[in-house]
C-alpha cells in the first residue's frame, strides 16, 4: 500500500475497494474509476497563479442561470452585507476632518430571475472610496459605484460611526469628549432618487414629574427627605434632509429640547449643577418626544422626522417609550421594531 493511502487509513487498502465501496466509486467516477484513485493531496500550492484564465475556469453560481435558484423565483428588495468595518474620514462642521471606525451595511435589490449577487463588490466599492473624505453627500457616490458594478436597480447604504463632540461641564468648565451612535443612510432609487438620513442617538436623564411632586408632598406634609427618581434616557432621532445637515447640529436641537443631557467630566459643582437641571426640565416620555418634535419641525432642512425615545426607569422594572412622527405622506412610521427598543434601552 502506498504512503499516500497509509495517511488515509479509513479509507482502506486499494484491494478492499470492492463490493459497496466499488459500487459507489463507480457511480462518481464512472469511466474513469480505477482502484489506483488516491485521495486528493492535503498540502497548500503556492504555485497556482491566478490568472485570467485559471480565473474564468472557476465555478461562479451566484451568476448561474435561473434554474439553479431554489425557493420562489420572485424579486429580493435587499440583499448585501452587514458590518464591514474599515477606518473612514469624516468631514466636520468646522471643516476639520476625523477618522473613524465605521460599520458598513450595503445592500442592493436582486431581479426575480437572477440567482444571487457578488458580495465582494460592495466592498471593493467602498475600498474605491476609502481615501476620500466622507459626508452624506459622498455616499451617493458609492451608491453609484457599487449600483453599477452589481447592475442592480436600487442600492442602499447605512455607515454606524461613534462620533465625538467636545462637551464642557455645568460649573467646573472642564472638558470631555461626548461619544454620539450615528448613522448614516443613504438609498438611490432605481429612478436617480437619492434620499438621505441620519440616526441619531442622544443620552440624557429623565426625572420623574410625578416622583418630584410626591417628594414634596412628603416633604411639606411629614417632613420626610426623599429623592425623585430619575434615569438614563435615550432618544432616537431620526431625519430625511435635503440641504447638509451636521451630526453637531441634531446634537445642539436635542440638548436645547431636552437641556439634561448627560456629562463626562463631573465634579462636586457640576453634580450640582445637574440635580438642578433635573428639578428644572422635569419629563415624563410623553414631554420627551413633544419637546423634539417642536425642534425638529421648526427646523427648515429637516423634511421628515421620526422619533423613539426610551426612559430606562429606576422605579419600575420595566421602561417607558414613546414614539412620534413629522406626519409627512409616505414617509417615516410610527411602527417600530422590537429591537429599535431594545437598542435604546442601557447598554
Amino acid at each position: 500500500m502506498s504512503d499516500r493511502v497509509k495517511n488515509y487509513e479509513w479509507l482502506g487498502d486499494d484491494d478492499e475497494l470492492t463490493g459497496e465501496k466499488d459500487v459507489v466509486a463507480k457511480e462518481i467516477m464512472g469511466e474513469e474509476y480505477s482502484k489506483s484513485y488516491f485521495p486528493p493531496i492535503r498540502v497548500y500550492d503556492d504555485n497556482v497563479k491566478a490568472d485570467k484564465k485559471y480565473i474564468s475556469s472557476l465555478p461562479d453560481l451566484q451568476n448561474g442561470p435561473s434554474s439553479l435558484i431554489q425557493g420562489a423565483p420572485v424579486p429580493i428588495q435587499q440583499v448585501g452585507i452587514h458590518n464591514f468595518k474599515l477606518p473612514l474620514t469624516y468631514k466636520k462642521r468646522d471643516g476639520k476632518t476625523i477618522e473613524l471606525e465605521t460599520s458598513v451595511t450595503g445592500s442592493v435589490s436582486l431581479e426575480a430571475h437572477k440567482k444571487g449577487i457578488n458580495m465582494s463588490r460592495i466592498m471593493r466599492s467602498f475600498y474605491d472610496h476609502k481615501d476620500e473624505t466622507f459626508s452624506i453627500s459622498k455616499i451617493k457616490d458609492v451608491l453609484e459605484t457599487y449600483k453599477n458594478n452589481l447592475k442592480s436597480f436600487d442600492s442602499r447604504i447605512m455607515l454606524k460611526i461613534s462620533y465625538p463632540i467636545k462637551q464642557t461641564s455645568l460649573r467646573s468648565g472642564l472638558e470631555g469628549y461626548q461619544y454620539y451612535d450615528v448613522v448614516f443612510e443613504g438609498d438611490l432609487t432605481k429612478d436617480g432618487e437619492f434620499k438621505k438620513y441620519i440616526h441619531f442617538d442622544f443620552v440624557y436623564s429623565s426625572a420623574c414629574p410625578c416622583s418630584f411632586e410626591l417628594s414634596e408632598h412628603a416633604e411639606k406634609y411629614r417632613n420626610r427627605a426623599t429623592v425623585p427618581h430619575s434615569q438614563r434616557s435615550v432618544a432616537r432621532v431620526s431625519v430625511k434632509f435635503d440641504d447638509m445637515l451636521w451630526v453637531e447640529d441634531l446634537q445642539e436641537l436635542c440638548l436645547a429640547a431636552l437641556q439634561t443631557e448627560t456629562q463626562v467630566m463631573v465634579k462636586r459643582e457640576d453634580e450640582q449643577a445637574f440635580a438642578e437641571k433635573n428639578g428644572a426640565y422635569l419629563k415624563f416620555v410623553e414631554d420627551a418626544v413633544r419637546l423634539l418634535y417642536e425642534k425638529l419641525n421648526n427646523e427648515s432642512r429637516i423634511k421628515d422626522f421620526k422619533i423613539v425615545a426610551s426612559h430606562n426607569e429606576s422605579l419600575h422594572s420595566h421602561n417607558a417609550v414613546s414614539v412620534i412622527v413629522k406626519g409627512v405622506e409616505g414617509g417615516f412610521t410610527a411602527g417600530v421594531a422590537r429591537d429599535i427598543f431594545e437598542s435604546t434601552g442601557l447598554r
